[in-house]
């Protein structure tokens, strides 16, 4: 009487993985660290993460904020009236700055009896808690922006020390990420000519 009989160690095979093989593990990890290297840079050249400190941009930016900044919006655009632009201070550029954009470059900005007008068209900002209480005349040169804090009255802008050259800029602010119950868009009311 013969019997087949299956091998014993073709079960236990089955059960038992293979050990795991050091130099698999070890190119896995190195993949895993160039990808991360990889979109760290990548990340860093399209965006910044800049923390607010002081209060020019109140009620809109609060100081301890963080804020995403899109590097690429104005390499492949121009900045637009009423956006929020983070940029080296052009006295100091190891200092970032941020601010809205109220002229662009061939305007004519007039602040006067708490009104700002633009090439003589009043500007409507409904984003300002309080007018500006201070009053001057400028003409913005060409690659340049005017800019100004939303809380007029307490911030160091253009109206103290001037205009920013475009190659200053940085980017555009676009979104407040920490902390959580501040989450949100930040250019959601935009200044409109009286023409508009």
């Amino acid at each position: 009487m013969s019997t087949e009989l299956e091998p014993l160690y073709s079960e236990s095979e089955e059960n038992n993985p293979e050990k795991p093989n050091l130099l698999g593990v070890l190119v896995d990890i190195l993949e895993t660290l160039l990808l991360s290297v990889v979109l760290f840079f990548l990340i860093n050249a399209v965006s910044a993460r800049i923390k607010i400190d002081g209060s020019s941009m109140k009620p809109n930016l609060h100081h301890g904020e963080f804020v995403i900044v899109s590097k690429i919006n104005y390499r492949i655009g121009e900045p637009n009236r009423g956006d929020v632009v983070v940029f080296d201070f052009p006295r100091n550029i190891t200092q970032e700055y941020i601010k809205r954009v109220i002229g662009l470059p061939g305007e004519h900005i007039l602040i006067e009896d708490g009104l700002v007008y633009v090439n003589g068209t009043l500007l409507s900002e409904p984003y300002l808690n309080m007018s500006p209480q201070y009053e001057g005349e400028w003409v913005v040169a060409e690659s340049t922006l005017f800019v100004l804090g939303d809380n007029r009255n307490n911030s160091s802008d253009s109206h103290t020390w001037g205009l920013v050259p475009m190659n200053n800029v940085i980017g555009e602010a676009l979104l407040v990420y920490w902390p959580p119950d501040s989450w949100g868009l930040i250019n959601g009311a935009n200044p409109a000519l009286a023409s508009d």
